[in-house]
């Protein structure tokens, strides 16, 4: 049997518009080379001018995770060769980095458990290679050389990949809720490397590691550290050696292949950058940024319990995203009702239309205000959840709120004793069998004729009365 030990490098774009040391904009989408500055390329005479506002986002960040937000902070050069690199080093921290010493609580299978943040520091991301859009070259598109980046270091305290997700999520919900990082992993703004070994379980020693590159999907990371775990297990059930290296996951086949051996510290002969002076952060800078942090998701989660008494899945789920949980907030305060009855509107039928057409919560098509009017007119019974479906999606399809869909398709519910009385004499002529058979004790036929007269009144007859007069006519001979 083997322990699994996994640690997370965590890259978060940083939400600023323009680059750590330029002033050169960090817009996703343009031209090739068309946002790349002298100082991003490193042209002789140019300096760095540190961008003031990656300070900030890396101290909320530090802050939101209880870590120690160093008063004093170095930039250093990380010396490497490569295309996209124009420079010949990376601007980075190393020994002093700006957060140090924090923590994220997971949720695993209901039980809690804490992973322990190693660092977090500023650096600037390199270029990017193209190897598909020319024949036979690579091209370089150093747009995106530059821009701010917040490597987030966990230590190696995941246990399995189930746990590494968990903990990349949190994490993802954290940087969106402090308006650090947008999180859009397809762009890149939000990516992994994942450090893994095995070891036989009960043994101290960690075993050899290898890391797994650019990682830039949650279900990509998942499967690539369980290939990557089955990999490992194999070379030494067969006699031979995990190595040290750098290795990329091939999504198409489901495999990792090997990039380049694995670099220690020393083989970036990092040093201090002569051109950027040490980041001193004043107390009252630090105070006016921890007065100013959002309500984070963990207190968010408990409110809701607390304050809503929606259990546990529910909070959990509403605070995904500071969007999603203020759209609840704002539907529920608009429509005075009930706290679950609008958390399963919201949960349920709002987010699976939002996954089908691929929209994030500020897209719907539906505001909190028109839900909340739709749920008020199911919560004083002047429609039946049947019929708040019918006017959920018509409000989806743009044709106005819920009271003018109301009067407008005439959906308002049957509530006439005599009208239904009727509907409920025609059905029992029609079935008279069924009849017999429900009289001669077959009770469960009674869900049959309710459904019966439902559909005869197209939804629209109250069930509670339907129910009622339908148990008074079924038990009178």
């Amino acid at each position: 049997m083997y322990e699994t030990v996994i640690g997370l490098e965590i890259h978060a774009q940083l939400a600023t518009k323009s680059k750590i040391f330029s002033s050169a904009s960090t817009a996703y989408g343009a031209e090739p080379n068309t946002q790349a500055c002298a100082v991003d390329l490193g042209l002789p005479g140019v300096l760095p001018v540190l961008n003031q506002e990656v300070v900030r986002m890396a101290a909320k960040l530090g802050l939101a995770i209880g870590a120690e937000v160093a008063q004093r902070s170095v930039f250093a050069r990380k010396n490497y060769f490569y295309p996209d690199l124009p420079k010949g080093y990376q601007i980075s921290q190393y020994e002093l980095p700006i957060v140090k010493k924090g923590q994220l609580q997971i949720e695993i299978d209901g039980e809690e458990k804490t992973i322990a943040i190693t660092r977090a520091h500023l650096e600037e991301d390199a270029g990017k290679s193209d190897h598909e859009a020319f024949q036979g070259v690579s091209g370089i598109d150093l747009n995106r050389a530059g821009t701010p980046l917040l490597e987030i270091v966990s230590e190696p305290d995941l246990r399995s990949p189930k746990e590494a997700i968990a903990y990349m999520k949190k994490l993802h919900t954290l940087v969106r809720y402090l308006d650090i990082c947008d999180g859009n992993m397809q762009e890149g703004s939000f990516r992994c490397d994942a450090n893994i070994s095995i070891r036989p379980l009960g043994q101290e020693e960690l075993g050899t590691r290898t890391e797994l590159k650019n990682l830039n999907s949650f279900r990509f990371v998942e499967r690539a550290l369980n290939i990557e775990i089955e990999r490992q297990i194999d070379v030494i059930e067969s006699g031979g050696k995990v190595v040290q290296e750098t290795r990329l996951y091939d999504a198409d086949k489901n495999e990792t292949r090997p990039m380049r051996s694995k670099e220690d510290a020393n083989d970036y002969r990092y040093f201090p950058d002569p051109d950027l002076l040490p980041v001193v952060i004043e107390p009252a800078f630090l105070d006016e940024i921890k007065t100013a942090l959002p309500e984070l998701p963990d207190d968010k989660k408990q409110r809701f319990m607390q304050q809503y008494g929606l259990s546990l899945y529910d909070a959990s789920t509403l605070i995904g995203s500071r969007e999603l949980a203020d759209y609840f907030e704002e539907t529920l305060k608009a429509s005075g009702g009930e706290a679950k009855l609008c958390a399963n509107w919201v949960i349920g039928d709002l987010t699976g239309l939002l996954n089908k057409h691929n929209l994030e919560i500020g897209d719907s098509k539906i505001s909190a205000t028109q839900l909340a009017g739709m749920l008020r007119r199911l919560s004083d019974k002047t429609i039946t959840g049947k019929i708040a479906k019918t006017v959920f999606e018509a409000m989806w399809k743009g044709e106005g709120d819920a009271d003018s869909i109301i009067e407008k398709r005439g959906l308002k519910p049957i509530t006439d004793s005599g009208a239904i009385e009727q509907l409920i004499d025609e059905i029992i002529a029609k079935n008279p069998k069924q009849v017999a058979d429900y009289r001669a004790g077959k009770d469960k036929l009674f869900g049959f004729f309710v459904g019966q007269v439902m559909k005869a009144s197209k939804g629209k007859a109250n069930p509670a009365q339907v129910n009622e007069l339908l148990k008074t006519k079924l038990n009178s001979n």
